[in-house]
């Protein structure tokens, strides 16, 4: 069953990732995706025609979720290509981990513009497209770093706390149009990235998570499905976990 037939979806930073994997899954469901990368042109153009060949319309764009007018630019071309926004997804993140007495002003300022003025730009720039529909989602990517903190991410816990309290005010003041707004704070997926890291470390992580695994770039899309389709219609506000038990 495709639950997301025919819907137009925003998904920012999606050439690797749980961005990637929210990509893929979605067009399994039939969603038509129109997607961002920073700098990954290769990756982004491979990711668009594995999605074009998938049955759905799909297109990359070079966009900076970080730039108030380069937003705006964005959904004036995606409403243009696609005719619709139906969700936006707001995925675009980045980390530099420091201890606070390390981390310097241009590390914390870079995180919050990224991380947190990228999902104000993006849901603004859409707003008034959905507000025209009377209908929309809006799914931002928390973590769970922003739900209870951590040590050496003073800049990333602040982005990641601050996307949620942003997600619930964006749900009290859309609500009434029939707009939706919610957040998923992952925990340890296990991408590209991780892989990087020490083996040792990784399985301590894990033997650390009630379902002792890693999330998969899946877990999340499978969520982020959820909050896109309308099994999650009456469903607004609200920050779910996808973290194998992490947070209980």
């Amino acid at each position: 069953m495709k639950l997301l037939e025919g819907k137009n979806v925003i998904i920012t930073g999606a050439s690797r990732g749980i961005g990637k994997g929210i990509a893929q899954v979605f067009a399994q469901h039939g969603a038509n995706i129109a997607f961002t990368y920073a700098s990954s042109e290769g990756p982004a153009l491979e990711l668009e025609k594995e999605l074009t060949d998938a049955g759905v319309k799909a297109k990359a764009y070079k966009s900076n979720a970080a730039d108030f007018k380069q937003s705006q630019e964005l959904v004036d071309a995606v409403n243009k290509d696609f005719d619709s926004i139906d969700v936006l997804i707001n995925n675009a993140g980045i980390t530099k981990d420091n201890l606070l007495m390390r981390i310097s002003e241009d590390d914390f300022d870079k995180v919050i513009e990224v991380n947190l003025k990228s999902v104000f730009n993006m849901t603004k720039a859409v707003q008034r497209t959905m507000l025209k529909q009377r209908k929309g989602s809006i799914i931002n990517m928390s973590s769970v770093v922003g739900v209870k903190g951590n040590a050496g991410q003073t800049n990333y816990a602040a982005s990641k706390a601050g996307i949620i309290g942003f997600s619930k005010s964006v749900a009290l003041e859309l609500g009434s149009r029939s707009i939706r707004c919610n957040s998923i704070a992952p925990g340890f997926i296990e991408t590209e990235m991780t892989g990087a890291l020490n083996e040792e470390t990784v399985q301590n992580w894990r033997d650390g998570i009630p379902l002792k695994r890693g999330g998969t770039p899946e877990d999340v899309a499978n969520a982020c499905v959820f909050l896109a389709s309308d099994l999650s219609a009456y469903i607004t506000g609200q920050t779910l976990n996808v973290d194998g038990g992490m947070l209980t």
